[in-house]
């Protein structure tokens, strides 16, 4: 049984400037400050990165609004996982954008694990994922903009519990109308290729 690790502590913080309002974690009590350093940099990093990426998608920095917000979504044994949206309406523009970006630590040490590092070294995770996503696609019926290709070896992702959960940007596999494509992932179905010492194997540790 997983020795029992308390939540990490996490204070809310917010930019604003003109019509625009992001909200994000800051983390704080860990004991290794240099990791809760590094987690925090991190985190502020990516938030900057959606508001820039958003006027270059949009192409305009014409801000009717802006609103981040974010989600923990895993904090426990060690780990915290959590996503940051952005949601930016530009004027001239009939639609708003929504970006999604998440983020999974080792809060010991503040190390960010790519999907790549949660699975064994060499294993064929791009494929055994891009199947079970292509199920449920066809489980759901969900529209594609065009033919499934399978997910990318740095596809987007974060933990919630027990599930690895994939998803894609909007607009990036299907139409605006379908929002963010989640696709929540049983760790227990990735057992012969996850790495019992990364993030999915220590989520699935009894």
């Amino acid at each position: 049984m997983p020795t029992f690790e308390p939540p990490v502590m996490t204070h809310t913080h917010v930019i604003r400037a003109r019509n625009t309002t992001v909200y994000y974690p800051v983390v704080t009590e860990l004991s290794n400050t240099a990791a809760q350093k590094q987690i925090n940099q991190r985190i502020l990093q990516a938030v900057h990165n959606l508001m820039q990426e958003q006027t270059i998608k949009q192409d305009s920095n014409d801000i009717q609004e802006m609103l981040g917000e974010y989600e923990i979504k895993s904090n426990e044994r060690g780990l915290l996982s959590l996503t940051l949206s952005n949601y930016t309406f530009m004027t001239k523009h009939a639609h708003g954008l929504t970006l999604l970006q998440s983020l999974t630590f080792n809060i010991h040490n503040g190390h960010s694990y790519t999907l790549q590092e949660l699975f064994k070294p060499g294993s064929n995770y791009v494929t055994v994922l891009s199947e079970l996503v292509a199920e449920q696609i066809k489980e759901r019926q969900i529209p594609l903009l065009t033919p499934w290709k399978g997910i990318r070896p740095d596809q987007d992702y974060y933990i919630a519990d027990k599930a690895l959960v994939i998803y894609f940007q909007q607009y990036e596999i299907t139409p605006s109308y379908f929002g963010t494509p989640m696709f929540p992932i049983s760790v227990y179905s990735l057992s012969s290729i996850l790495d019992e010492n990364g993030p999915l194997g220590i989520m699935s540790a009894e």
